[in-house]
């Protein structure tokens, strides 16, 4: 086989899937192969991966080059493909064929070297970033796609017993405090097609435009929900006073995006409740203080 697994991507898959993963990270270069020959697909360079998937730069028949991404199927990851495809690279990857049975991608090739984290100006890269969401975001979802008020709900649900699991007042008061906007917001959860990880990382150099989205999960639901990532991300720029660090990102978005500003705040700390369960889940007992200190600075503006 000509491809090699990188360690650290097996050691990732077996961290979270056990034995299941690593027998998925050693079939890796069989099902590689299959899609180089059956896309017609030549290899061109080292292979790169995320937390979870490989992505081999090759080069179609025609001479253009392109990235081949193996991925296991996940709840996360099953719609990357219909929401590539709506978007037909309007500020994203293109999609240039998929294969649904395995979750294997086709994808225009980016300059996988040069993120938006490479602008030394955080509020430059957010502009880029927010232009990008704008794009994203004006498109209805499609149908079959996850869908915020159920992702919303569930989150209500687990509440209860996860405040079992986290001693410090101030994590309960903040838990609590988020699970309250949510039960505000979820009977109105909308419906525009949502990228969900849109932070610095997955914003990539490209030729066909200065600069387009990668690594999507989308969902159907409003564009609020879509902020937290670039509040969080490039953190050692919000220097001095967080909290009004915190808010001259939030407010340069509200108002680029033209959103209601309190309900992205009461969807931002949606996503920081979202981030507490799976903590939680995970075995922590305390919330993150980075996500407290967004919480802390966004309330201002309910």
């Amino acid at each position: 086989m000509r491809i090699k697994v990188p360690a650290a991507l097996t050691e990732s898959h077996v961290k979270y899937d056990g034995e299941a993963g690593r027998a998925w990270s050693a079939g890796l270069p069989a099902l590689g192969e299959r899609y180089l020959e059956e896309w017609g697909l030549r290899l061109d360079g080292e292979p790169r991966h995320g937390v979870v998937s490989l992505v081999l730069p090759v080069v179609r028949q025609d001479g253009t080059k392109a990235a081949l991404k193996l991925q296991p199927v996940t709840d996360e990851n099953a719609t990357e493909a219909p929401g590539l495809r709506t978007w037909a690279g309007d500020g994203s990857v293109l999609l240039l064929d998929s294969d649904p049975e395995t979750g294997t991608l086709l994808l225009e090739r980016l300059e996988a070297d040069r993120s938006l984290s490479s602008v030394p100006d955080d509020m430059e890269a957010l502009g880029i970033l927010t232009e990008l969401l704008a794009r994203l975001v004006a498109y209805p979802a499609p149908e079959g796609m996850r869908r915020l008020g159920d992702i919303a709900q569930a989150m209500l649900d687990d509440v209860d017993q996860a405040l079992k699991s986290l001693p410090r007042e101030r994590d309960r008061h903040w838990m609590k405090s988020c699970a309250s906007a949510v039960a505000e917001l979820v009977s109105e959860p909308g419906d525009r097609l949502l990228h969900w990880d849109l932070h610095y990382d997955n914003v990539l150099a490209a030729d066909r435009e200065p600069w387009l989205s990668i690594d999507p999960k989308p969902l159907a639901g409003d564009p609020c929900f879509d902020l937290w990532p670039a509040l969080h991300n490039r953190w050692e720029d919000v220097a001095g006073d967080v909290t009004r660090g915190v808010l001259r990102r939030f407010d340069f978005m509200v108002d680029r995006l033209g959103l209601d500003s309190q309900r992205a705040a009461g969807w931002t700390l949606g996503r920081i409740l979202q981030n507490a369960l799976w903590d939680v889940e995970d075995g922590e007992s305390e919330l993150k203080e980075i996500d407290l200190a967004i919480a802390e600075a966004v309330r201002q503006r309910i």
